[in-house]
């Protein structure tokens, strides 16, 4: 059926392969009718215009039948499709304009004051729009377990901060390990901040399992571009554009920050306050750094790479020796930026950038999707 479906006479593509529908329903159980309801309220997120009579149309009709149903329900006309099924833990940006860039100035003196090489704001200049495509985000930065399952899976050579600290460690190895060789590692590996000399091997094990549990949930960094976008690839999905992580970022109609216009230092991870005993957070833990498209941590807790190379923006007149295919950008405040966590590094149309080899304990990365 190569991903058409009929309704009165016309042919409705709606982008999917061929047998999609059956493949789809077959691999989620939907064929059955009994208990359809129940398997759908489990299903992926849906984005729909449709009300919830849709999710059941899809449990007992299919995927492909659904659309044609919704598509010849809404219009007589062929538009694009009302139904976007996201993949877990990513949120959908969807088509159209939005603004990009800035015409903002350093009226504060800021470069000056704090000794900056690189002068503020100018290379977002202009403000333009940009028309996008709709697209899927990870809602969050891509953790530390994450990450490990790729390395674990493909052999990739895991961060140098994990040999450093134990993360990398195998928990079988650490099972057959003695009290004294795992006093060793929890000391000189781990640092844990505990009396260990009278630790026994059960106690031992427990702490350091809880350890790689916090840890878990934590951003990865210390990563290069490459490893990124291998990343990305390895999940069926790719490193976002630039413009892609700003949209989503701050909305359509050019946010100073995810949450709004105004800095709050409460809303992100900056590395500094007085709840912020630690300077990275686990992903998604402050509440208040949410994007309009419902995104987090786009603000601050890591910076984040993109797939562009650092590049002027049309029409713009500013230079740099970092333009040409040298570095690639990365975006969003980072929280290993000490007394320079002033709220310019956490705006969304903030432009960073880097070799693409580089690794940054506070550089980190999501990925997207078509």
């Amino acid at each position: 059926m190569n991903g058409e479906a009929t309704c009165e006479g016309r042919n409705l593509s709606f982008g999917f392969p061929a047998n999609y529908g059956v493949s789809a329903i077959r691999k989620s159980g939907l064929h059955s009718h009994a208990g359809a309801w129940e398997r759908v309220k489990r299903m992926s997120s849906i984005v729909s215009i449709q009300s919830y009579l849709q999710k059941a149309c899809r449990a007992v009709l299919g995927w492909g039948c659904c659309l044609a149903l919704a598509a010849c329900s809404e219009s007589d006309e062929v538009g694009e499709p009302t139904q976007v099924l996201l993949e877990p833990g990513m949120v959908y940006v969807p088509s159209g304009e939005f603004v990009m860039g800035s015409d903002k100035t350093d009226e504060k003196g800021l470069q000056k004051e704090f000794g900056f090489v690189k002068p503020l704001y100018v290379d977002e200049h202009p403000e333009h729009k940009v028309y996008l495509e709709g697209y899927q985000i990870d809602k969050y930065e891509v953790s530390n377990a994450d990450y490990k399952e790729f390395v674990v899976k493909t052999r990739y050579q895991e961060p140098l901060e994990w040999i450093q600290n134990g993360y990398n460690v195998r928990w079988e190895i650490l099972e057959r390990s003695s009290a004294e060789r795992l006093r060793t590692v929890a000391r000189e590996y781990f640092r844990l901040d505990r009396d260990i000399n009278q630790m026994g091997k059960e106690d031992l094990l427990n702490e350091l399992a809880k350890m790689q549990r916090q840890r878990d949930a934590f951003p990865v960094t210390g990563i290069s571009w490459y490893d990124a976008y291998s990343y990305c690839q390895w999940r069926g999905k790719r490193l976002p554009s630039e413009a892609e992580w700003e949209k989503a970022a701050r909305g359509e109609h050019g946010q100073e920050y995810p949450w709004g216009q105004r800095w709050d230092l409460s809303k992100t991870n900056t590395g500094e306050g007085e709840a912020q005993e630690l300077t990275l957070m686990p992903i998604g833990s402050v509440s208040g750094d949410v994007s309009p498209y419902g995104a987090r941590d786009m603000a601050g807790n890591v910076s984040e790479w993109v797939d562009d190379w650092y590049e002027p923006y049309p029409g713009s007149s500013f230079e740099s020796e970092a333009f040409g295919a040298i570095h690639k950008v990365v975006r969003g405040g980072g929280a290993g930026v000490g007394h320079y966590a002033i709220s310019t590094f956490f705006r969304a149309a903030r432009r960073g950038h880097a070799d693409p080899s580089a690794l940054s304990t506070d550089v980190g990365f999501r990925c997207a999707k078509d």
